[in-house]
Order: structure tokens, then sequence, then C-alpha cells
């Protein structure tokens, strides 16, 4: 089973998540299609929850601290497999306080949950919360406490003397901030620490600023073993400010087994294909080949040929930070794997229980669809069953 999501829509069979980047384009771009890069298959289990576990820098050998555009430009261009804690390292820098705090936690192997534990028997009460946002560099610690702790982490932890403490930046300025406004919309759809924020890293914090999709129509295609074959979507995007020349999406599966063999571009210009194995999801910057200007709309499509998973797929969904003016949902069956029982669903936010479910017809085509206008930010899919 495999489901997808993309950033500024849903999340389903292969789910993708998009968001636009501020760098400028890469030299030698590989053109409208291409095979992802993979991660080493060493690394395919080194991704870890970022609280309990974090990202260990290095995982890659050849990994070295680069900057963002220079590690998705490596990625695009050499065919380097980037381990999804070197992409993670190389989009927040390597000598900043969050990484070198997170590359400790994972050397040490620790928990935050045990860090806070070890703290607080030092006199020192630091909640799992506050280091999760130190870690993610959300936050960092600023006030007298805070800066005890620091030093005491610098033990907890095994590192030298003022090791963290070198890496604080000036103050913040009081008072409670929120998230940048995509940003916060896709974490009251996503939640904390989702696959999609793992997969961008730093990126994740400008996510989908410059543009907004207006229509989505999905095409999933399900084999004669009922597993995934492929899918394609359509994207119309709007520009927010004038200036946006390109959209990033992260595709993601189910099953360990569906992985991306072939990518193509049809609108648009694929910049970079780099697929996470650790994160079972395909990050895809695909740029539009001319700047917007403000509330210009330009079309993205792109197919992905997956290979056989595992389990049978029994569904597909997309997830939404924003109001699409409309949604096409579409999946053709083979002939000779036809489903008993589809339905159409509606879920708040990843993870929610599904509500809004309602029985859907088989085609003459052996399909089904759903057409939704006016469609609400959410997570909307697609769930079928096959007989004994």
């Amino acid at each position: 089973m495999s489901r997808r999501a993309d950033s500024d829509e849903t999340r389903a069979t292969a789910r993708p998540g998009r968001e636009d980047g501020d760098r400028p384009d890469p030299p030698d771009q590989p053109g409208r299609g291409g095979r992802p890069d993979r991660d080493d298959r060493d690394d395919r289990r080194r991704t870890a929850d970022a609280d309990a576990r974090p990202d260990q820098p290095g995982a890659d050998a050849a990994a070295k601290p680069v900057r963002t555009e220079e590690a998705h430009i490596t990625a695009a261009r050499t065919g380097r497999a980037l381990t999804t804690s070197a992409l993670h390292a190389a989009a927040t820098g390597a000598d900043t306080f969050p990484a070198v705090l997170r590359e400790a936690l994972g050397r040490r192997g620790l928990s935050l949950e045990r860090v806070s534990e070890r703290l607080k028997a030092r006199g020192i009460t630091i909640s799992q919360a506050t280091l999760s946002s130190w870690q993610r560099g959300r936050s960092q610690p600023e006030r007298a406490r805070s800066l005890r702790a620091v030093d005491v982490l610098e033990e907890i932890l095994d590192l030298p003397a003022g090791t963290l403490r070198s890496l604080l930046g000036p103050r913040r300025p009081r008072g409670r901030t929120t998230p940048p406004g995509a940003e916060g919309a896709a974490l009251q759809i996503l939640g904390e620490d989702s696959v999609v924020e793992k997969a961008l890293g730093a990126r994740f914090r400008h996510f989908n600023q410059e543009t907004s999709s207006l229509m989505v129509h999905d095409i999933v295609r399900i084999g004669e073993s009922g597993t995934m074959s492929g899918f394609s979507t359509t994207n119309v995007l709007r520009a927010g400010r004038a200036g946006a020349d390109r959209a990033l999406f992260v595709l993601s599966f189910d099953d360990e087994a569906a992985e991306p063999v072939d990518i193509r571009v049809t609108c648009g210009r694929l910049a970079e294909a780099t697929y996470l194995k650790g994160l079972k999801s395909l990050v895809l910057e695909i740029h539009f080949g001319r700047k917007l200007a403000k509330l210009d709309t330009t079309v993205v499509s792109y197919a992905v040929e997956v290979s056989p998973s595992l389990t049978p797929a029994t569904h597909y969904e997309r997830w939404s930070r924003t109001n699409l003016h409309e949604y096409l949902q579409q999946v053709y069956f083979h002939p000779g794997a036809l489903p008993v029982d589809c339905h159409r669903y509606v879920r708040e936010k990843v993870g929610a229980p599904p509500r809004a479910q309602r029985r859907i017809p088989l085609g003459a085509a052996h399909d089904v669809h759903v057409l939704t206008s006016r469609c609400k930010p959410g997570v909307h899919g697609v769930a079928w069953e096959y007989g004994p």
C-alpha cells in the first residue's frame, strides 16, 4: 500500500508535498525527465524521529557540510545519493547550534526525555518540547536558566566546554511568535515532525510561500497485482508575488518496496529528483521556465513510474493547506484486479479519522473519480477494497 501527499494539495498512494525555494537556478540542470537519486542501502534505516532519535549527520561518508543549494545541485547533477541526515544537515548548516545539538544527541543515543531527566537531576527543568524547539531551530536558549542548561548539556553530551554556547546567535525579540503563514498552515494539516518537514529540512519554513494551487488533477494507475504502477499530476499554480519561478514537491510512499523508477515532467523543467529511502519520499523541484508576475498562473505536470510494492494499494490521498478551486482525483484499475467497493473520504488533518465517506461507482473504463469544487484544506482521499 502506498499513499501520496502534494504540498499545496493532498496526499495519497504516492504522497507529494511542495514548496517554493528562494535559491538561484542550479546550473547544468538535467532537463525534463530522469531517474531519482537514491540513498545508499546502508543508510536506508538511519532516519530517526526528530525528538527521540535525531538524524546523525555524516551517515554518508562522502557528505561534507555544504550549502542547501550545493547539496541539491549535487544530487541532481552527479547522481550521488543524499542520505536523509546529510540532506537535513546541508539544509540547516553543519555548524549551527541546532545541527550540533542534533548530532551530539544522535551520537550519544539519548532521547529528549532522557536528556530532560538528566537536566532535572542537576536541578534544571527544561521540557522535552523546549529541547525539541532548540534542536529544530525554532527557538534558542536565552534566559539564565536555559544558558545554564546549555552548559550542563555540553557535559551530558561529552562536548568540549563552550561548544554549544559559542554557536548561540543574538537574542531574539521577546514575545510569542508564530510560524510564517505557509508553514503554519502546513503544520495544521501535517502536524509536527511530518515526513514532508523532515524531507525539506530548512526549506519547510518557506513552504509554498510564493505560489498556491488553483486546480489539481491526479491520475493513479493500479496494476494487475493490485499495486500502484504509477501516477501523474497536473497542477495549476498562481503566483502570490512577483518573481516566483519554481515549485517543490515531496511524494511519499507507504511501502518500502514501492520506489520511483522513472520521472517525466511534461510542463516545467525538472531541476531536482532526490529519493530519500529512509523517509520513503521523493523530492522534486520543478522550474517554470520564467518568472511569474503577481497573480500570474502556470501549469506543472509530471508523471512517476513506480516499482511494484509488496502489498496491494488500498487508498490514495492528497493533502491541501489552502482552498482549491477544483480537485479531480481519478484511479484506474487493471481489468484483472477490480475492487469490490470504492469510497471517497475527507480528513481534517493527517492521521485524523476519515469523515464524509461516500461510495463511488466503478466506471466503464474500470476507473473511479472524485471531483471536488471549492475544495477545503485537509486530506482528500479515495479508498478501495478487494474481494476475498
